[in-house]
């Protein structure tokens, strides 16, 4: 579902800044359309912030959007250790039943906690460990940790990079965790087109699918 994201650029010099327009097209099982994602990370003297807005393109007739989603988190330096920072997160949307007239809430999403970046030497894991109040889940409150990364090779012409997700939450009676994670890997073309792909792995993400779900995606990015 996501896009893209995804993704963030942690990482970067704290004066950077970052935004992106992507065009995916989706090779999943039943799923073969487009979607486009738009993202921006602008750190600040306090900290950071990033958002992301996807749109699926495949609605009945004239495959105009069936999904809109966004996500949107602020970062807030703190003093007492050096790259730790508070994290307040939304997350919102809508979803088209294809072959119907409905469109259903995706449920709105608070988060709230702290993030910190793990570094392993090779690669830097921006993770952050949040309590999740999800209003389509069961349980007053669930937990959430996300991680990020970005990593350029071969003097920046390719970049890896994604995010993954794992919470918790109760849906009819049953409680499941849920697993979502979207490594991207992109080729350079100039400073600002790059082409690539995104592989969208997920576990009791999408409903009435319990299985693990792969779905490989052909992209295109501009930079600007």
């Amino acid at each position: 579902m996501k896009r893209l994201i995804v993704f963030m650029f942690f990482i970067l010099a704290s004066r950077a800044f970052s935004q992106n327009l992507q065009l995916h097209y989706d090779f999943g099982k039943d799923r073969k359309y487009f979607t486009s994602t738009i993202e921006m990370f602008k750190p600040d003297e306090y900290g950071s912030t990033f958002f992301f807005v996807d749109m699926d393109y495949n609605r009945g007739g004239n495959n105009s959007v069936s999904l809109a989603y966004w996500e949107i988190s602020r970062y807030v330096n703190l003093p007492f250790v050096n790259g730790l920072s508070a994290t307040v997160q939304y997350n919102d949307g809508m979803l088209h039943i294809k072959g119907t007239n409905m469109d259903v809430p995706l449920g709105h999403i608070w988060l709230a906690g702290l993030s910190y970046p793990i570094n392993l030497g090779f690669v830097t894991l921006n993770t952050d460990f949040l309590f999740r109040k999800d209003y389509l889940s069961e349980n007053k409150a669930d937990g959430q940790l996300t991680t990020t990364w970005f990593v350029p090779f071969l003097s920046g012409k390719f970049q890896f990079d994604g995010f993954m997700d794992i919470w918790s939450t109760k849906q009819s009676g049953e409680n499941k965790v849920v697993l979502l994670t979207e490594p991207q890997i992109w080729f350079n073309l100039t400073n600002h087109l790059a082409v690539g792909s995104e592989v969208e792995i997920s576990n009791n993400f999408i409903p009435g699918e319990n299985s693990l779900q792969v779905n490989p995606t052909l992209a295109a990015k501009w930079n600007f």
